[in-house]
């Protein structure tokens, strides 16, 4: 039973009690009043009791109207502690279920409040890498700033070089061509031989390189390189003087080709295998493609003429092949190697096999030997020293040893046999 129920229970029997009294204070009123009336007719003659009497009942009037103003003072004051003691226990019962309400919901929302801290702690840690790797990103990129600083630094001090004359154009043709080599596989004054002269009937000729072929051959490679009008090409403001430069460059190589082909290196280079051409190096992809771009049969033109036109892309697939070649025929030649050493080492083997055969049958011999020497010192010499211990003589606490003969066989070399049929092929 709730406290509602105990203070409904215990207004009702308050509410019960008062009317109770009430009833009983007016029943005696009027019980009163009725024995007033009675003794009215009977104190008719006694003015001074019917007086008494009224004034009685009087008075019980006031104490039953007093006593209905304090049962309902009485029943508002009970009303009032009650609905007080009602929503006291209703805000109690509220404030519970409010307090387990938000208990169940940090339970069902704890989770989430974990899965929450956890992501807001990865998003730290993601912000705290971004932040170093923006670091790190900002330090690279002003590292490859100032590397491409100093890259067009250079490459402006090497355009001013270029620009100088032939001979330091010349001398960077060379220097591109034999780091091609070298990145190719190809040693120096080994696999190429570079800047040497020959005699020829129209004069002394040297041509920059001559690569070594396997097998035996040759083929020569001349480096050429005229870079100024390209130069001016890359410097010009407008595409009418661009395309000018151009036209001069893609003239400036023609030009290059016709003189080598006059050279004919394919001709002084006969007795030691070149094939009928010559390389022609160009030491920058970009200058041939121009060239090209502008006269599209400048490389027909140049095999026509037995020049090959090639570029450090090109010229370093050529050269790998070689290396390719120079390999395959040094494993060939080491194969050879290790054959005669093969058979070499097979004869040795062979002769210390003999060696070892006859030490078997020389032990074989020695033991028999031996066999021999023991039976006859047994039955020919032991047999008679034994005649003196008969005879108790003093042999100072020395006796006859027992001798025993070798039966142990020598282990036959198996291994070391020859196949059947190669002895008589041998004999």
């Amino acid at each position: 039973m709730n406290i509602s129920s105990v203070i409904a229970l215990l207004l009702g029997l308050a509410t019960v009690a008062l009317g109770g009294a009430t009833w009983y204070f007016l029943g005696e009123a009027r019980r009163e009043r009725a024995r007033a009336d009675g003794l009215a007719q009977e104190l008719a003659r006694s003015g001074l009791r019917i007086a008494e009497a009224e004034a009685r009942a009087r008075s019980l009037e006031d104490v039953s109207a007093s006593m209905g103003q304090a049962f309902r003072a009485l029943s508002a004051e009970t009303l009032t502690k009650a609905q007080d003691e009602l929503i006291k226990r209703a805000d109690e019962q509220a404030t519970a279920r409010a307090q387990l309400a938000q208990s169940e919901l940090e339970k069902q929302l704890k989770p989430v409040a974990d899965t929450l801290k956890k992501f807001e702690e990865q998003v730290q840690l993601i912000e705290k890498s971004r932040a170093e790797d923006t670091g790190g990103l900002r330090a690279q990129i002003t590292a490859l700033m100032q590397a491409s600083t100093d890259t067009q630094a250079e490459a402006r001090k090497l355009s001013q070089a270029l620009r100088r004359g032939a001979g330091v154009q010349g001398r960077w043709g060379e220097q591109a061509l034999r780091n091609v080599l070298e990145m190719a596989g190809l040693t120096a004054r080994f696999d190429f031989l570079e800047q040497f002269s020959i005699e020829t009937e129209e004069g002394r000729r040297r041509p920059d390189v001559k690569v070594r072929l396997p097998g035996g051959g040759v083929f020569v490679i001349d480096a050429k390189c005229s870079t100024t009008a390209f130069m001016e090409a890359m410097d010009a403001t407008d595409d009418a003087a661009r395309e000018a430069c151009m036209v001069r460059h893609s003239a400036s190589i023609k030009q290059h080709i016709t003189g080598l082909a006059a050279k004919a290196y394919w001709d002084q280079f006969k007795d030691e295998g070149s094939p009928d051409f010559v390389a022609m190096f160009v030491p920058g992809d970009g200058f041939l493609a121009a060239a090209l771009e502008r006269s599209p049969e400048l490389m027909a033109e140049a095999m026509d003429k037995r020049v090959i036109l090639v570029t450090p892309t090109t010229l370093f697939a050529l050269c790998k092949a070689v290396a390719y070649g120079w390999r395959a025929e040094d494993q060939s030649r080491n194969a050879d190697q290790i054959a005669e050493l093969g058979r070499e080492l097979y004869k040795r083997l062979s002769v210390m096999g003999g060696h070892v055969q006859g030490l078997g049958d020389g032990l074989r011999r020695a033991v028999a030997k031996y066999n021999d020497f023991v039976g006859s010192l047994e039955s020919n010499v032991l047999t008679q020293a034994k005649r003196f211990e008969a005879l108790s003589v003093d042999h100072e606490g020395k006796s006859l040893p027992t001798l025993e003969t070798l039966d142990g066989a020598l282990r036959p070399l198996s291994k070391l046999a020859p196949p059947e049929g190669r002895d008589a092929a041998a004999e």
